[in-house]
C-alpha cells in the first residue's frame, strides 16, 4: 500500500479533497508501513486494509466537507456524556447494549460511524437506508463466512452500539487497527500519541450525528481507558463508567479474540505475539486509567462488577443509574429484561482458549495486575 495512492483513492470516492487537521497523516503513514513490513498480510488482509483505510478516509473527507458548510455545529453542546472505560473484554459491550435501552441515552451505531453523511434523523433514525443496508449486510456478513468461531467472541448487530473506534481510526489513533493487524510499531505509536486532537475529532462527529437526533450520549471502547484524562478535556462534563472483571481473564480472552480476528488477515503463527502484546496493551489501560482516576477524582465515576453485570444485567444497571443519581421506570426495567432475556451471554457459542497457547502464566499475569486487582477487589 501507498499512502498517497490511498488518499487519491478517497478524494476520488467522494469528490471531496479537505481532510481537515492534517495530524491524521501521523497515523496515517505509521499504519500504512507497519501493514507493510509487519503484520504478514495474506490476500484478504490486503484488500481489508485498503478497503478500510479508504472509507475511513472518505467518511472524514465528508465530514470535513459538511462541517465547512455548516459552521452552527460549533454550538452543538455535550450534557454529561457517559463512556464506558472498562478493558478488553470486561463486559463493556454488553453494558453498553443494556445502556442503549434507556430513554434519552443516545447510542452510536456502526452504519452511522463510517457513513456520518448527512446526519440521521430522529424520525426517520430506524428507517434511514443506511440502518437498512447495514442490517441486509449483517445478514451476510462476509467475516463470520470466514471467520464462522469469531461471532460467538464477538458479535456486532446493526441495531445495537458501536465502539468509538469506528471514529477514532479516521483519525488514525484506534485500536481497531491493532486488534485487525498484527502491528506492534504502530501500537508503540499510539501509546506515546497525545489522543486530544483525536478526541476533537471525534467530538466534530458526534455534534454532526446529534444535530439532528439528540440525546445524552453512552459511548464505549476500551480503547477510552488509554485516554481518560484526554476525554475529560474535550469533554469536561463526561462521566466514565468502568466495569471490573479480572485483568488476568481479560488478558487470556482479548489475546484469543485477537489471533481468531487477525487469522482471517494473515496466514502466520501469531499466538505468541497476541499473548505478549495484549498483555502490555491491558497493562497500559489498567495503569493509565488508575492513574486517571487518581487526577480526576472517584467522583467522575461509576464502578460495575462483571460477575454481577453477568448475573443480574437489569439489577446492575438499575443500581448503575442510581448512583449516577438517576431514576429507572418500571417500562424502561421491563424493556431491561426483554433486552437481557434475548441477549444472553454465549448465545453464538462458548468462548474458549487454553492460556497457554499464548504463552501466558496465570500467576505472573497476577503479579502484573496486582495492584488493579488490590484495589478493585479482583485478587
Amino acid at each position: 500500500m501507498h499512502v498517497e495512492t490511498l488518499l487519491y483513492a478517497a478524494r476520488a470516492t467522494t469528490g471531496l479533497d479537505d481532510f481537515g487537521d492534517p495530524g491524521f497523516r501521523d497515523g496515517l503513514d505509521v499504519l500504512v508501513e507497519a501493514c507493510n513490513s509487519e503484520a504478514q498480510l495474506n490476500d484478504i488482509g490486503r484488500a481489508a486494509a485498503e478497503h478500510s483505510i479508504v472509507a475511513d478516509l472518505s467518511n472524514r473527507l465528508r465530514v470535513t466537507n459538511y462541517w465547512n458548510h455548516h459552521p452552527e455545529l460549533a454550538d452543538e453542546t455535550f450534557d454529561a456524556p457517559l463512556f464506558i472505560v472498562g478493558i478488553v473484554r470486561s463486559g463493556t459491550t454488553a453494558l453498553s447494549h443494556l445502556l442503549a435501552r434507556i430513554p434519552g441515552n443516545r447510542q452510536l451505531l456502526g452504519w452511522e460511524a463510517s457513513q456520518s453523511v448527512p446526519p440521521p434523523t430522529a424520525d426517520t433514525y430506524w428507517q434511514d437506508p443506511r440502518y437498512l443496508a447495514a442490517v441486509e449486510a449483517d445478514a451476510d456478513n462476509m467475516l463470520y463466512a470466514l471467520n464462522p468461531e469469531f461471532k460467538a467472541i464477538h458479535h456486532e448487530m446493526p441495531d445495537l452500539p458501536t465502539e468509538c473506534v469506528t471514529l477514532m481510526a479516521q483519525d488514525f489513533v484506534s485500536l481497531r487497527w491493532q486488534a485487525t493487524f498484527n502491528i506492534a510499531s504502530y501500537t508503540d505509536w499510539l501509546l506515546d500519541r497525545d489522543h486530544v486532537p483525536t478526541y476533537r475529532y471525534h467530538q466534530r462527529v458526534l455534534a454532526l450525528l446529534q444535530s439532528a437526533h439528540p440525546g445524552r450520549w453512552q459511548l464505549k471502547t476500551p480503547h477510552h481507558a488509554l485516554a481518560i484524562e484526554a476525554i475529560a478535556e474535550v469533554y469536561p462534563t463526561a462521566r466514565f463508567i468502568w466495569p471490573h472483571r479480572d485483568p488476568v481473564t481479560c488478558v487470556g480472552s482479548a489475546s484469543s479474540l485477537a489471533r481468531s480476528l487477525t487469522g482471517t488477515f494473515s496466514d502466520g503463527d501469531w499466538a505468541m505475539y497476541e499473548g505478549e502484546e495484549w498483555t502490555r496493551i491491558l497493562a497500559a489501560m489498567t495503569d493509565r486509567a488508575m492513574a486517571a482516576r487518581d487526577r480526576l477524582g472517584d467522583d467522575r465515576f461509576v464502578d460495575v462488577s462483571y460477575t454481577d453485570l453477568v448475573a443480574d444485567p437489569v439489577g446492575t444497571v438499575v443500581k448503575l443509574h442510581h448512583d449516577l443519581g438517576e431514576e429507572v421506570s418500571d417500562d424502561t426495567v421491563a424493556s431491561l429484561t426483554a433486552h437481557a432475556g434475548e441477549h444472553r451471554q454465549n448465545r453464538h457459542g462458548r468462548h474458549t482458549y487454553d492460556f497457554a497457547d499464548f504463552g501466558l502464566d496465570r500467576d505472573e499475569l497476577a503479579e502484573r495486575f496486582s495492584t488493579y486487582r488490590s484495589r478493585f477487589g479482583l485478587a
